[in-house]
């Protein structure tokens, strides 16, 4: 049995692409309030995993999460993208016709807006989760409320579903990274010839050319940089750290070219070693 941290409750979008992940596995997920809660349960047990949203194609980069992961102990042992897709749910024996408030996370309200446009008649109501929204209108038996989350939410809670794919755009996709502890980690990540993926992060002098100088030795060494981030250093003017995915084919060039790298950064860290997921669910 797996345990595996998620931000949200049951059903939510993280609970969804941690058992897609490790699909075929007995896997027990831990709600969790917010992400900084996440980290700290981690923190508290070394046997348990994390499931972590890290990106989104419509709203960026989660910053917040970046730093939490450079913060903590936990390593990088596998992604896994999920495409987002809402549904609207309600009570068994509700219309479109019936319902007049729909509830859930003001991103995903804002997701499928041009959908709730279309029915005036129910207001939308921020909640504070997708999932929570449909598992409250199930415990306290809410007539005339529908939520949007996911299909996954409907189904545990038992809401009928009334349309399926309300959101706006087809192409949402958000990216999760799995975490482990250091000591778990070794046991869990694929084997070093799966390996074609890494997340690094460092600091850099502020000096001419001082990035332009690390992205031509990665380069050279065939590595890929697939996305770069940069957030300030706070309390250092002017200075920035860089979170770096990277992919290769060869291994071994791609511990040459961090050899390489190290002597030009500051604070270089590697977050994780994994494999890259093309297929996306």
């Amino acid at each position: 049995m797996k345990k595996i941290a998620i931000q949200g409750v049951a059903g939510c979008f993280h609970d969804a692409a941690a058992r897609q992940f490790f699909d075929g596995q007995e896997v027990e997920t831990i709600p969790c309030d917010s992400f900084p809660d996440l980290f700290e349960k981690l923190e508290t047990d070394a046997s348990m995993l994390g499931i972590v949203a890290i990106e989104n194609t419509i709203a960026g980069s989660l910053l917040a999460n970046h730093e939490l992961l450079r913060k903590s102990n936990h390593t990088i042992i596998g992604e896994h993208s999920v495409r987002i897709s809402h549904v609207l749910c309600a009570l068994p024996g509700e219309t479109i016709e019936s319902i007049s408030e729909v509830n859930s996370h003001p991103m995903a309200l804002m997701q499928c807006e041009q959908y709730l446009r279309r029915h005036p008649h129910m207001r939308m109501v921020e909640k504070f989760d997708t999932a929570g929204s449909a598992e409250e209108i199930a415990r306290e038996k809410l007539a005339g409320h529908a939520a949007v989350c996911g299909e996954f939410a409907a189904n545990l809670y038992g809401l009928n579903i009334l349309e399926k794919g309300i959101e706006t755009n087809k192409r949402n996709f958000t990216r999760f990274l799995i975490l482990a502890d250091p000591l778990l980690a070794g046991e869990l990540k694929p084997r070093e010839e799966q390996l074609n993926k890494s997340s690094v992060v460092f600091t850099l002098p502020h000096s001419h050319g001082a990035l332009s100088k690390v992205l031509t030795i990665l380069s050279f060494y065939d590595v890929n940089l697939t996305k770069i981030q940069s957030l300030p250093v706070v309390g250092r003017e002017w200075e920035y750290r860089f979170y770096v995915d990277l992919t290769f084919s060869s291994y071994f060039r791609y511990r040459q070219a961090l050899q390489a790298v190290r002597p030009l950064t500051n604070e270089f860290r590697i977050l994780g070693e994994y494999e890259e997921r093309v297929g996306i669910n």
